[in-house]
């Protein structure tokens, strides 16, 4: 694994075409640029390790999934959001096979010599177009066509296309206020429009349900829905009025993603895995791979600098993640005050030591490799880069290509 620097007088012309032909519409946080100016190779055998292990954990995901889902009982050590666990009762006709499963597995190098797997974005993972175009530029850039990459993009229109028929119709429902929400809807709304489809872009009040099918009630798009692409989260949609959401459990509708995703989300997933073991669900590969999970103890709370980090149950993006020497100002000292108050909204995590990547200045810089999968296959990857040791806000999106054998 190794970083190539983007030359400096190439660095403008692959930001402006990430822009403006990669959906990467606004490629800054605050003052900090998220378009990286390198590129992450990985070799082919880095990649097919993370290929395997990605399609294994999945297997475990989706059935430990299926189990919760007819235990309440043990789903309930989840303490999911009462919003959500009350619909648990709605979901028992969940058809794994007429739905699309969509998961991003989240790698991380540590200096064990092993990856390290934080969590699975099993509700509404991001990345879509900068995991599928944004490495074909880099190497048109680059010059160096001989590199691979597997295409995100291209592997969810064949997964589609399976499922429905040309000229069917799909909602892009996301939170349509939000730019960042829109850009990645808008890749893969366009490039599903060249394959047939009807696209249509609404929120997730836009939907209503009869008989259990999914109906647009926008204007001027009155129709049936025959795909729900569905981009705002489940904590967030629980909170809205009125309550049409409802029907997205128990809808006929094809999904990507269906509700059941809940059970993987929430960051207490790990926490049920001695319950599944018990079942006789394998779970090895998240429990070889993955930091051991635990409840928010007074004991974690004094050795929380050195043996563990806390994140909140539902966090996205690393926020509030509490890896001390990856916080800014006084950010520590808040998150920690927020963990004594409010123990329940977060897990305690034991740490793991990231493994740095150098550039060829000694520049040291910290990686996370987003792993997708469709339907128990992998999907492609979507890479992030910091030079701090939490990859949060202010990293910065980097493509990630292959080398091929020899």
């Amino acid at each position: 694994m190794n970083l190539i620097e983007i030359p400096e007088n190439k660095y403008y012309d692959y930001r402006i075409k990430a822009i403006f032909n990669c959906y990467k519409w606004d490629p800054q946080y605050i003052d900090n640029n998220t378009l990286s100016k390198y590129v992450l190779l990985l070799t082919q055998e880095e990649s097919e390790k993370l290929k395997t292990l990605t399609e294994k954990l999945d297997s475990e995901t989706s059935t430990a999934e299926k189990y919760l889902n007819s235990h309440p009982k043990i789903a309930k050590k989840l303490k999911l959001p009462k919003e959500l666990s009350e619909q648990i009762r709605n979901m028992q006709s969940y058809d794994e096979s007429r739905n699309i499963r969509l998961a991003r597995y989240d790698f991380h190098p540590s200096v064990d010599g092993e990856w390290a797997v934080t969590e699975v974005n099993s509700d509404v993972p991001g990345g879509f177009a900068e995991s599928s175009l944004l490495p074909d530029l880099a190497r048109k850039i680059l010059d160096m066509p001989r590199l691979n990459y597997t295409s995100f993009g291209e592997a969810m229109v064949e997964s589609i296309n399976r499922k429905l028929n040309k000229n069917d119709t799909i909602m892009m429902v996301h939170s349509t206020c939000y730019s960042d929400d829109r850009q990645v809807m808008q890749y893969m709304g366009e490039r599903l429009e060249r394959e047939g489809y009807h696209i249509i872009y609404g929120a997730t009040n836009h939907i209503k349900f009869s008989d259990k099918e999914a109906y647009s009630i926008l204007d001027n798009y009155n129709c049936k829905i025959d795909l729900i692409f569905r981009f705002t989260s489940l904590e967030w949609f629980i909170k809205m009025s009125p309550r049409r959401w409802d029907g997205y459990f128990d809808t006929t509708t094809i999904s990507c993603n269906h509700p059941i995703c809940m059970y993987s989300q929430t960051k207490r997933f790990p926490l049920v895995f001695e319950d599944l073991h018990k079942a006789g669900i394998n779970m090895d590969t998240w429990k070889k791979y993955s930091p051991e999970t635990r409840e928010v103890t007074k004991e974690a709370l004094i050795n929380g600098s050195y043996e563990y980090i806390f994140k909140p149950v539902y966090g996205r993006a690393g926020e509030n993640v509490s890896i001390k020497e990856a916080c800014r100002g006084e950010e520590y000292k808040q998150i920690i005050n927020d963990v004594k108050k409010h123990p329940r909204k977060y897990i305690c995590q034991r740490k793991f030591i990231s493994k740095p990547l150098y550039d060829n200045y000694g520049n040291k810089f910290h990686v996370c490799i987003g792993s997708f999968v469709i339907d128990g296959k992998h999907a492609g990857f979507y890479g992030r880069i910091s030079p701090r040791p939490r990859i949060d806000s202010y990293a910065a999106d980097i493509p990630i290509l292959i080398e091929k054998d020899n």
